[in-house]
């Protein structure tokens, strides 16, 4: 791309973002009605377009579960949305805040007032394309912003479909969609917004970052990592491992969330990997075929993830493909892998390197249980930790002993289905957070208002010049 067509790109944004932010001003405060009536419409747009959602997210994988499709993507967009209109009334008010003493007893008040930022500028990935464009909007129309999106070009019928249904939904002045290739990311995070979100990897983050700090864009950045399991010896295994292995296949693993490595009592790895590959059998008795069972979304990761098992084979690890069918996966019309464990994996493997994204497990023994938070502490802080078992004073240790974004405990990924909690990461996984009050609070500027009184202003009059000299011996 030339200079002058980067140029005509950003340029064409800008027009777009100085409309919104016009408008903005224009409107004023924004009534709890106006908000309400945007996430109304997007749960409207959401249940309108569902169904042509599903099918469009199913062609831009190869093949995807309709049925997860709507489960992850529509529904688990819908309920947020909803949740936001409940409360939205009651997050707007102004909080009361203590005044220092004495001024409080003679009159003067303090308060936080939460004010929209105003243009929200939004960057949403391929994995789960809907669900991670419409989660965040009921944070920033309950906060009442106005919104840019660039969908991601990996999901280009999604993508697309989502620019239909917006412009049917919402005037250009309150949401504009912009699809493209890398050169209309990187315009789009030129951009001066006044916050912007970004949902992907940590490596275009950094991008992303840089971008931003040009024009001192405040950002909340969720992105990834390795999210490691800790099994405890309490664990109920065939209950941990029918867990684990929900999470790591579905959507193919291609999740944020995804348990990425899981540590296990090395005097029960073996009763792991038999419970793993009972658990399969049972969700996926075949998988070539099977419409349950998600594609990888290109050939490029479906190249990448094998390229890591056979780097692992290479280097002397065990590889375990759980394929019930004892299906032949080399010719196929899509690109789907079987669930494969990867047993003692050890660090200069790429699969120990490198965010996996697919259904591709490995697993690692251990002795002593700080064998686990040793390991997971000298790595990054991942955006998720899971534990399992019924000691709790381990699960403490585990939990206190390490740093990551959020926690399931006995289970994996149903902490971002919990939208009293925060959802975020910490240093390398992200910043900031969002879901429910928070991403209310994330989208609004917390205003402090402090209100003098009479009383106070005359009381002070004894402290402003001319000061009096004090006289010593």
């Amino acid at each position: 791309m030339n200079d002058a067509t980067s140029t005509t790109i950003q340029d064409g944004m800008m027009e777009i973002l100085n409309q919104q932010k016009r408008a903005y001003l224009a409107e004023g405060e924004v009534s709890v009605a106006t908000r309400i009536d945007r996430l109304d419409r997007s749960v409207a747009l959401l249940k309108k377009y569902g169904p042509r959602f599903c099918e469009s997210m199913a062609g831009d994988f190869g093949h995807r579960s309709i049925e997860q499709s709507k489960m992850t993507d529509i529904d688990a967009s819908i309920g947020p949305l909803q949740q936001a209109r409940k409360h939205v009334k009651g997050w707007m008010k102004s909080e009361k805040r203590n005044t220092m003493f004495p001024l409080g007893l003679f009159g003067s008040r303090s308060r936080v007032d939460y004010q929209p930022l105003g243009v929200i500028g939004c960057i949403s990935p391929w994995n789960f394309p809907v669900q991670l464009t419409f989660a965040p909007l009921a944070g920033v129309f309950s906060a009442g912003n106005r919104t840019m999106i660039k969908p991601s070009e990996f999901t280009p019928l999604t993508s697309e479909l989502m620019k239909e249904a917006f412009t049917e939904y919402f005037n250009i002045e309150e949401v504009a969609v912009f699809t493209g290739g890398p050169e209309v990311g990187s315009a789009f995070s030129s951009l001066p917004f006044d916050h912007l979100i970004f949902t992907g990897a940590t490596s275009v983050a950094r991008h992303v970052m840089r971008a931003a700090a040009e024009n001192l864009v405040p950002l909340t950045l969720e992105l990834g990592g390795k999210s490691p399991v800790v099994i405890g010896r309490s664990a109920d295994m065939a209950l941990t491992a029918a867990n684990i292995m929900t999470g790591k296949t579905m959507n193919a693993g291609q999740i944020c969330l995804a348990p990425d490595y899981v540590f296990v009592p090395e005097e029960r790895a073996d009763e792991f990997v038999t419970a793993a590959r009972a658990s399969v059998e049972k969700m996926y008795p075949d998988l070539k075929d099977n419409p349950d069972y998600t594609s990888v979304v290109n050939e490029r990761h479906y190249d990448r993830i094998n390229g890591y098992l056979d780097d692992a084979r290479s280097k002397g690890a065990e590889i375990i493909e759980i394929n019930p069918a004892n299906e032949d996966f080399s010719q196929q019309q899509h690109h789907k892998i079987p669930p494969t464990l990867v047993m003692d994996p050890s660090d200069d493997m790429l699969i120990m390197q490198e965010e996996i994204f697919g259904p591709v497990l490995p697993i690692k023994r251990y002795k002593n249980i700080n064998e686990t938070m040793d390991y997971i502490n000298e790595h990054d802080r991942p955006l998720g930790l899971y534990y399992f078992g019924q000691d709790k004073g381990e699960e403490h240790k585990v939990l206190t002993h390490t740093t990551s974004g959020g926690v399931t405990v006995n289970d994996v990924l149903m902490h971002i289905t919990q939208e009293d909690l925060p959802f975020g990461g910490v240093g390398p996984s992200g910043m900031g957070s969002y879901h429910g009050h928070d991403g209310f609070k994330t989208f609004s500027h917390a205003k402090a208002i402090y209100t003098q009184s009479k009383t106070v202003s005359k009381l002070a009059a004894t402290l402003r010049p001319p000061y009096k000299k004090t006289k010593t011996n």
